[in-house]
This record gives structure tokens, sequence and C-alpha cells, in this order.
């Protein structure tokens, strides 16, 4: 599971997004938290509070080793480069963003992350939404897959079950599958696009989301909570 640094670098600038995301998921946020793939860490600096412990895990050697100068001085805050196996603790809370499309068995990968969570505790997952959105982009950055809803639909959760799924980034839906065929050569968005799409039509699709009601998006969001 490797993370392009040019990719994380590229999206580390996105922070209308980040904190879009938070917005819609720091309810299921708890006080121990796990984040699998943490990256570079642009996430990790918007939810970690005082009052949490945080491990984040990296098996990209160098992503690890940025994350360590970064987070090096917080006391509450452990870098890992383990794989979810092998944690011997639990959390009550494990994140998946960005991440679950980078590992080619993402179904055994979940039911690992559930035997890590807590009772009550939830599992919250960001993915890239719609195969047929699938592009030169996902293929460059070793996403084996986009997702349908329906994925989430057909686990085999023995212990748990999807309290939430829905979409995010309406606009931003149709800004990516014009760029597919618009742009079908381009791998990689300028940074002028991805400044284009957090500052202008991230605070757009806010509003476009809230009104259909997050039922289409470019990507899926599924909160599982373990019984």
């Amino acid at each position: 599971m490797n993370y392009p640094g040019k990719e994380l670098e590229m999206f580390d600038k996105a922070s209308f997004w980040r904190h879009y995301l938070y917005f819609v998921i720091k309810k299921f946020i708890g006080k121990k938290i796990l984040e699998v793939g943490a990256g570079i860490g642009s996430f990790t600096k918007i939810y970690i509070k005082e009052n949490m412990h945080a491990t984040i895990s990296e098996i990209d050697n160098f992503n690890y080793e940025s994350l360590k100068k970064t987070f090096n001085s917080q006391k509450n805050v452990k870098v890992e480069n383990k794989l979810i196996n092998q944690f011997n603790e639990t959390f009550d809370t494990i994140l998946y963003l960005s991440v679950l499309e980078h590992i080619e068995n993402d179904q055994k990968e979940i039911l690992n992350a559930l035997e890590k969570l807590e009772d009550k505790g939830h599992l919250v997952i960001c993915v890239p939404a719609h195969n047929y959105m699938y592009s030169n982009f996902d293929k460059e950055i070793g996403h084996f897959r986009r997702y349908e809803m329906d994925f989430f639909d057909t686990l085999n959760l023995k212990n748990a079950n999807v309290k939430k799924s829905f979409f995010l980034d309406s606009f931003g839906s149709l800004l990516y599958f014009l760029n597919k065929f618009v742009f079908s050569k381009e791998i990689y968005p300028s940074k002028l696009k991805i400044f284009i799409w957090d500052k202008i039509f991230i605070p757009i699709t806010y509003i476009i989301d809230f009104f259909s009601f997050y039922k289409f998006g470019k990507n899926i969001i599924c909160i599982i909570q373990k019984n």
C-alpha cells in the first residue's frame, strides 16, 4: 500500500475539502483513535484535540518518517508503521480516509479493523465513488478500484452494522467526470485545478450536498458501528 508523494503534496493544499470531511464525520470520532494510512498527517492536524489520543499508522517509509518529524513533540499522538492486524490494543474510532481503495483485499481489511474496534466504536471510511469514473489518475496512484454504494450493503458483518452511508462532493463528481473525458491524457490534475476545486467549488458543494440529501457525489462516506 503505497502513497505517491506527488499525490499527497498536491492534495495537502486542499484544506477546504478536509475541513468539510471533518465536519460530516466529527460526531463519530471518539477519544482513542487509530488513523490507518495517515499519509503526511494532513487530516490528523484537523481532528486531533488535547483530550484525544491518536495512533497514526503509515507503512510507506518516507511518509512514516515525515509523520515522526511532524508529530514527535505531541504526547497525544503516536506514530506507527504497522498493518491493522499488528496492533494489540483496541480503539473507539478507526479511520480509513482515502485509504481502502489502495488495499487489494479490502473486505478482509474491514474485518480485521473491526477486530481492533471497541464495542459501540465507529469505523469511519471515505472512498472514491463510481467505478465508471476510474481514470488514469486512479491507476497511477495505486487505486485498485472505486466504489459503489452496494459494496457496503453486501459486507458480511457479523458483529457490526452499517450505521450510515452517503455520498459527498456532488459538484466534484461533475468536475471529475469532465476532467476524465476532456483531459483524458492528463494523469495528475494541475495545482490550479485543485485550487479551484477546493477553494471555489467545495463551498458550493456544501450547499448542493445538503439540499440533494447527499444522494450523489465523488466520494462515499460509510460509518460502521461495532455491536
